[in-house]
């Protein structure tokens, strides 16, 4: 005769309840880290009327200059990364510009920062292969922009 066994039966389930803990966990590592990884180098523009420029599908390569003199560079949809030395600036301009050399460059610097600082990083640049460097700027308050 065969036995039958009377005892527990085998559950063909997943139990998902440690997945869902895993992604809430997740999902709150990734809320808190989203905006920290979006926002740029804090720098206090000048204000000047200035037309605002054609956006295209290339997007620029920003060359940030805080008030200590620290470089900061964007390229593209990256986010800042800096402080930088001269030479990854000029690597990293140099890469960008060999694959596009039609790309936009701007220089962001905060307003007390020395002409000659702005007038090195602006050479920096177009050592790196840039023809043509913008200045990023504020429009005034109670101005519109033209």
């Amino acid at each position: 005769m065969a036995q039958v066994s009377r005892g527990r039966r085998l559950m063909g389930e997943i139990n998902v309840v440690p997945y869902i803990d895993v992604m809430l966990v997740l999902l709150i590592i990734f809320m808190i880290t989203a905006p920290l990884l979006t926002q740029g180098v804090k720098v206090s523009l000048p204000h000047a009327v200035a037309k605002t420029l054609p956006t295209g599908k290339r997007s620029p390569i920003v060359l940030s200059v805080t008030r200590s003199g620290g470089l900061y560079l964007a390229v593209g949809t990256r986010p800042a990364f800096g402080p930088a030395s001269a030479n990854d600036i000029e690597s990293h301009v140099a890469a960008a510009l060999q694959s596009d050399p039609t790309r936009p460059v701007m220089i962001r610097a905060d307003t007390a920062v020395s002409y000659g600082v702005i007038v090195r990083a602006m050479v920096l640049l177009q050592d790196a292969g840039a023809r043509k460097v913008g200045f990023m700027t504020q429009p005034p308050t109670g101005r519109p922009n033209p």
